[in-house]
This record gives structure tokens, sequence and C-alpha cells, in this order.
């Protein structure tokens, strides 16, 4: 039995699909080769000036995975330590950050971290 004949459109649209897979394909293989299986190396800094409203403090920061796998729940803290000793913390959670990628958030803080010592960190996260 003859399969019928393609119409040139039909061959067009294949060959436009094939190619487009193959591109696909390729774009996946690549990513695998370049992150070369390295694990998420994340670091967090501030990321802007501290603004004040309505009395409390914002601090705008960064986290940055510079690793190549992929990192979820990402946990970043803050700990604010007075000049009179007094701490207070702050939490937030990215939650996903692809390797090479970076987030921005904000603590908010009762008083002025420009008043005393801010320290951050990235707490951990969850591999997927």
């Amino acid at each position: 039995m003859n399969a019928p004949k393609r119409t040139l459109a039909e061959q067009v649209s294949f060959g436009l699909c094939v190619a487009i897979l193959a591109g696909l394909v390729g774009l996946v293989l690549y990513d695998w080769v370049a992150s070369d299986g390295k694990a998420a190396v994340l670091a967090v800094a501030p990321a802007g000036a501290v603004r004040s409203a309505g009395g409390q403090f914002y601090v705008p920061f960064a986290v940055e995975n510079r690793g190549g796998q992929t990192a979820e729940a990402v946990r970043v803290e803050a700990e604010l330590r007075s000049a009179q000793g007094s701490r207070e913390f702050a939490e937030q959670e990215i939650d996903f950050l692809a390797g090479g990628e970076k987030e921005t958030g904000v603590f908010v803080f009762e008083r002025d971290p420009r008043q005393g010592q801010l320290r951050l960190r990235v707490s951990g996260y969850k591999v997927p």
C-alpha cells in the first residue's frame, strides 16, 4: 500500500518542529554540561539603603545562587545587635533559586540598623 504524499506545508511544518525540538534538547544538554553538577553556592548581601517609615526600618537584601544546582526554600536570616546589646532577628524564605539566579527581599526591624551591627546569612535550603 502506498503512503499518501505530504504537501509542502506539511513538510515545512515537520521540519520546523524537528528544528525546535533539536534546539530544546541542545539547550538542556548545554545547561547540564555547563552546570557540571556544581552544588548550590548561596551568598547574601545588603542591596540598598535603609529606609524608615511608620516607625520601622526596611533593609533591602539580595541573595544569589553562584552554583549550578537549584536551591528550594532558601532561608535567609538577619540579626541586628544594638550598641546596648539587645538583639533583633528577621527571617525570609525564597521559594526557588536556580543556578546563577539572584532574588531580592526586604527585612523589617523595629530598631535602626544604622545604629547597630547587622549580620546577614543564609541558614539553609532544600535540594529539589
